[in-house]
């Protein structure tokens, strides 16, 4: 069975610093028929299980711990009986949204991970927060890059625990050598390949 991936969008609001934001987020759930992952838990739990629609959940995998990535995946884990991974250099964020809740297991560059005959590659891509990561799909020549690059340049930085020059450093190590062709599906807006994007680094 072949991988496929699919798009959920929620609407709620990003807490940084005493300041609130108004944002939609995507949630994309990577799979088969049989087995997912699924990328962020957002704002309402509900739409997520109904998009899973019962298949397994091997993991729910936040690319970082924003709020606004994560606030829904406690609700999401016990909904689908899923564990949820996520690089440890954002526990300080984890800890402030859930600290009541540890996370299941730590998220490491170059980890692999196996679902429904391909692979997905772990790409610790720090700058937007310190355990920023993004995930590669070689099979679909696909990355989800949660907030590292969207469709017109690098996530957002100026925040705390966040560093520009180390984000843009993440994207030219980690991103751009993927290939011009490679599909970067974001943690919000529209998705854009990296070829699109490689003149906005």
């Amino acid at each position: 069975m072949s991988l496929s991936i699919e798009n959920i969008v929620t609407s709620g609001i990003f807490s940084l610093d005493g300041e609130d934001f108004n944002v939609d987020n995507n949630i994309w759930i990577l799979g088969d028929d049989e087995e997912v992952v699924i990328f962020d838990a957002a704002h309402d739990a509900r739409p997520i299980v109904e998009g899973v629609a019962g298949r397994k959940v091997k993991a729910i995998i936040a690319t970082h711990a924003h709020n606004d990535h994560i606030n829904a995946a406690v609700e999401l884990a016990t909904e689908v009986n899923a564990p949820i991974w996520l690089h440890p250099d954002d526990a300080m964020l984890w800890d402030v949204i859930h600290p009541d809740r540890r996370v299941d297991a730590p998220l490491a560059d170059g980890q692999k991970i196996a679902l429904a005959g391909g692979e997905i590659h772990v790409l610790h891509t720090p700058g937007h927060s310190p355990g920023g990561c993004c995930f590669h799909v070689p099979d679909l020549a696909t990355v989800f890059s949660g907030d590292t690059l969207f469709n017109g340049g690098p996530g957002a930085t100026g925040r705390s625990f966040s560093s520009h020059d180390e984000l843009v450093d993440s994207i030219k190590a980690k991103l751009l050598p993927l290939g011009d062709e490679t599909t970067v599906h974001t943690g919000h807006g529209d998705s854009t390949t990296i070829g699109a994007e490689r003149p906005n680094i």
